[in-house]
């Protein structure tokens, strides 16, 4: 973790380092089957886990930004949103990352890029909208501390596998829906096998990474409230924030909802209506009532001081 005044978390570097172990050791496993099953096909394995690895790691903020719509402000546009960001990381002690708005009415923010000089801190115009100047304030902080504790550059990587066996999955079913399972001779017969224990393995590996990244999400989220808290020393302003975030939810339609939600990983709080989070078992955020009662701790640990 880079030396800033954001709380160190000792936990959440242990789950990243684990985390990202098992990733390496399944990315390996799951490219040396490929490999064996499709010898003759090595390059395109090759060039295709490259080509994704790099444009999901060095390209990501970008990426990220332009599938959101979002785009970088200056002071002049955005005066009270840069403001609060160079409140928050003078208080912190660190690099200020870009700043960026992204026109939608889901209320929303998230943080991107592999360190802090491509960090790209983003907040949606409903965002901005709803939210009172100590409610933006905390989460930004919650933001800034996933830059700072170099999580958001582990998501990434440890996203990169499930983008791949996902690919490679829905490449094998194209090639079966167009007739690639039912040729008769042996030959063909063959590379039917072995493109469905290709999409077999493919399938396994997104599983396995989908659970590891979610877990890890689900911590990451707690460790940036409570960092972000601390900092502030407002646990409430968050507190509130991540109420009205999660009720306005209801009232986003669905479709903008749909469109946001392959982000969530990244996001402030789930593009999700309150009645779909609750039975979401496989959420990339903690529980709303978790959250709240982690600040409610908190708020009675500085009381004590």
């Amino acid at each position: 973790m880079a030396r800033t005044r954001f709380a160190p978390d000792r936990g959440l570097t242990n789950r990243m380092l684990v985390t990202m172990f098992l990733i390496g050791l399944l990315y390996v496993v799951f490219v040396g089957v490929l490999l064996v099953l499709l010898k003759g096909a090595w390059p395109i394995i090759v060039i295709v886990a490259g080509g994704l690895f790099i444009a999901q790691f060095w390209f990501s903020d970008k990426i990220a930004a332009f599938s959101m719509g979002a785009h970088e402000v200056t002071p002049q546009e955005f005066p009270e949103l840069h403001g609060a960001v160079d409140r928050l990381c003078a208080l912190a002690d660190m690099q200020k990352p870009r700043v960026a708005v992204a026109q939608s009415d889901v209320p929303n923010a998230f943080a991107t890029g592999r360190n802090e000089k491509n960090a790209v801190v983003c907040v949606t115009t409903g965002l901005l909208r709803r939210l009172e100047p100590a409610e933006l304030e905390g989460v930004l902080a919650h933001e800034l501390s996933h830059v700072a504790h170099k999580d958001v550059m582990v998501m990434t990587i440890a996203g990169f596998l499930g983008v791949l066996a996902g690919v490679i999955t829905r490449v094998g079913l194209q090639f079966g829906m167009f007739g690639g399972f039912d040729r008769r001779d042996n030959r063909d017969d063959n590379s039917g096998m072995i493109m469905l224990v290709v999409i077999a393995v493919s399938a396994v590996a997104y599983a396995i990474s989908f659970l590891l990244t979610r877990m890890l999400s689900r911590y990451r989220e707690l460790s940036a409230d409570r960092s972000a808290a601390l900092l502030t020393g407002r646990p409430s302003a968050l507190a509130s924030a991540l109420t009205k975030v999660t009720g306005q939810m209801a009232a986003i339609p669905t479709q903008d909802l749909r469109r946001a939600q392959p982000f969530n990983a990244f996001y402030f709080a789930p593009a999700l209506k309150p009645s779909e989070a609750m039975s979401n078992a496989f959420s990339t955020h903690p529980t709303l009532e978790k959250r709240l009662e982690q600040l409610g701790r908190i708020t009675a640990e500085l009381g004590r001081q």
